[in-house]
Order: structure tokens, then sequence, then C-alpha cells
């Protein structure tokens, strides 16, 4: 069984590492699996980049192309919106590789052209790392829904035109994939909740696969030692935050984290606690939260990641809108609880009063409290730490996701052998 994967990168962002943690995962129960990508950053010879200049060149007009029908509309919002219309060459390539079956992953930033996904030859499972397959364009629809009839009106193009750029894309992908089935595969039951309410995809199959994570690359260590070698103090309770950009990126909600945050300063706990930062560098005007923030900047290799959460009593999750979130699983597997509000696929991870706490969507003072909450008693702590760990070596390990996809392929295409 050859399985061949479609990311637009290999190790880069968020959607692109569960990717390439999927292949990995496969790759050690010995399924023949390689990752076909537009721009590598590893190592991995499995990993398939472009190597002639005409396919370099095409993927550097394809990003140039992408960016301007976004442009006409000046009033809106700075969130990532997707066109796919940049033609590609990536037909040609799949072919040469002659997989049995393709596995669809994060593919825009104009490496794959709605229309090249319907003539893939191969029967197709596609993986939905944020909504953009099913929506006119954005990344997440910030609850407006419209993805469930037709997209138009967009609020993030700050749209008044029924048939404006997000309408010509949801109609693109209409055409394009009215005959063709697909497999769904959603990280997160709100996310396959959001696949099957959408008009694109309410006709397909749609199943539930988790996320899976190397549980001994991420592990609880001695807190301790990392801290000593982080430079981190060792008498200070420390909250971790951390995603992407992280505190420039609106959806990840370091803004209500700020105000959270300084609730506790006004409390007992002003003084025994710190802020730890990953994903982002230290502001020229750093927030005033009344005790001190580490930046640790951006951190992309798994050792890094793990030894940072390790040395944290918390990790916060403040999200406004998140599929199943790497940093939620990488924290609770490291044995650090969580706290995020009760939004997306957090309640799949995080087990209220259990192995973290889940916040009332977007309350602040509820936010403080669930941070506090973990972090006053030493004793429900480390019963805490415990089930985090547990939560992710009974529900989230590679083992189980390659065992859980590898099912999925046999099954797909021993039907269509029939």
């Amino acid at each position: 069984m050859k399985i061949l994967h479609l990311s637009t990168y290999d190790i880069t962002g968020g959607a692109a590492r569960s990717a390439y943690r999927l292949h990995q995962s496969l790759i050690g129960i010995n399924v023949h699996s390689q990752v076909l990508v537009q721009t590598k950053f590893g190592d991995d010879k499995n990993v398939i980049a472009p190597k002639t200049g005409l396919e370099k060149g095409l993927a550097k007009l394809g990003h140039a192309l992408e960016a301007i029908p976004p442009r006409f509309y000046r009033q809106r919002k700075q969130t990532p919106f997707s066109t796919q219309w940049a033609p590609d060459l990536i037909l040609p390539r799949v072919n040469r590789l002659n997989p049995d079956l393709i596995n669809l992953h994060w593919t825009n930033e104009s490496y794959l052209r709605i229309e090249t996904i319907a003539k893939l030859h191969s029967p197709i499972v596609w993986t939905l790392h944020d909504m953009s397959a099913f929506t006119g364009g954005c990344h997440y629809d910030e609850e407006c829904g419209r993805y469930v009839k037709s997209c138009s009106l967009c609020p993030q193009l700050s749209s008044n035109n029924k048939f404006d750029l997000s309408h010509w894309v949801w109609q693109r992908k209409s055409n394009a994939w009215k005959n063709l089935h697909l497999t769904i595969v959603a990280p997160s039951t709100w996310m396959a909740k959001c696949a099957r309410s959408s008009s694109l995809f309410q006709q397909q199959q749609i199943e539930v696969i988790p996320y899976g994570i190397d549980t001994q690359r991420y592990k609880p260590i001695n807190r301790q030692t990392v801290r000593a070698l982080l430079n981190l103090p060792q008498d200070k309770q420390l909250i971790l935050f951390g995603a992407v950009n992280a505190t420039s990126t609106p959806r990840k909600g370091f803004h209500l984290l700020l105000p959270a945050l300084q609730n506790l300063c006004k409390s007992e706990w002003h003084d025994k606690i710190e802020l730890v930062v990953i994903g982002a560098s230290q502001p020229d005007i750093p927030s005033n939260l009344g005790f001190k923030t580490h930046y640790l900047g951006s951190l992309s290799d798994d050792i890094s990641l793990a030894q940072v959460y390790a040395a944290s009593d918390v990790f916060v999750a403040p999200s406004v809108q998140d599929n199943l979130p790497n940093t939620v699983m990488e924290a609770l597997a490291c044995g650090v609880p969580c706290v995020g509000f009760d939004i997306g696929g957090m309640s799949d991870m995080i087990e209220h009063l259990k192995n973290g706490y889940l916040a009332q969507p977007f309350d602040i003072a509820d936010l403080s409290k669930g941070i506090s909450w973990i972090l006053e008693s030493s004793d429900r702590h480390a019963k805490l730490c415990k089930r985090a760990r547990e939560k992710v070596e009974q529900e989230f390990t590679q083992k189980l996701q390659a065992s859980r996809y590898t099912y999925l392929y046999t099954d797909i295409l021993t039907r269509l052998k029939r």
C-alpha cells in the first residue's frame, strides 16, 4: 500500500507538523509513505520537494498570484484567505509517484489548485487541519456560518456583495468537486460537525481520527532540571502560552489571556507566577502584567519544545476558534495541565477538572479562575499532571493514529476492488 501525502510544507506550521507526524507514524508500522510538498525544511528522504527551475519558479509565481485577489478588498481583515487559483504542476509529479491512495492535508498558499483535486486519479482521503477546504477562502469562519449554504457577503473581506471573492471560490469548489468521492478525516469532533454541516462536504464520508504524538519525545521531565537548562526561575509557578505567531494572531487569544493574567496579578498570585511565551519574541513595548514574562522566540524542534512544556506548571490555550491544537496535546503529553475556553476541539483533549480546566467562552474571569484552580493546590496539581499524561497515552499516541488511518486506507482500497 503506497500512501502519498500532499502538504504545502513538511515541518513548518501546525498543520504541516501534524501531517508529517502521521507520515512518521505510518513509516513506523512499515507502511510505504511519502510526502509531496511545495517547500521542504527537513531532511527526510521520503519528503519530496520541487527540484527543477520551472517547478520552483512556478511556486514563486503562485505565491504572487495567490495574494492578488484579496487585495481588491481594502477593508478586509488581516486573516488568512486562500483562493487556490494559481496554476500548479502537481498532476505529473503525482502520476510519476503512482500512489495507491492520496492523503490531502493543508495545501493552501498556491500549492494545489481547486480544480486539480478533481483530476487526481487515486482515491482521496482529506485531513482537515482547518476549515479552508469547505469555506469560500477563510481558514476559520469566525462563527459566520455561511459555508453551510454558500459563501458570499464575506465578513472577513468586509464585503457587501453576494458575488464576492468568497462566493467565487466556493462556486469553483462546488463545480469542480460535485462528482468527487472523498473520505474526509476530521481530527476533532467539532471539525467533523462543521464539515458535516457544510454544503460542500455534507454528502461525503466523514470520520474522526485525532492527531497522534510521539510520547517518547513529549514526556514528563524533571521540572527543576529543565528550568536550570532554560534559565527559568525555580521559585515561581510558570504559566506557558504558545502558538505560531503567538502574540500577533488574534484567533490564538493572547488579547484574552492578558486581562486574565492582570486579574491574577491583582490577587495573591502577583509575586508567585511568571509567564513564558513561545512562538513570539519580546515586543518593543511589552505588556505590563505586574510580573516577569520570558519570551523564548520561535521553537520548532521537538526536544526544545518538550523541555519548555516540562518546565511549566500550566499551559493556557485561550483560542477563540481552533481544531485540535498541537500545543495542548504536546503539553498534556509532558504531564502539564491545560486551561482553555470550551470551544472547537478543546474538550476532546481537556477533561474539565480532571486534566485541566475548560472556561466559559470568552469569560476572562473564568479563565483567570481556571489558571488559579490549577495552581492553588500542589496535591491536586500532581493528580492533574498524572491524568494529563494518561489522556495522551490512552487516546493520542502515534501508534493509535497509524492504526486508525491504516484501517481506513485498507477499507477504502478494499471497497474499490469489489
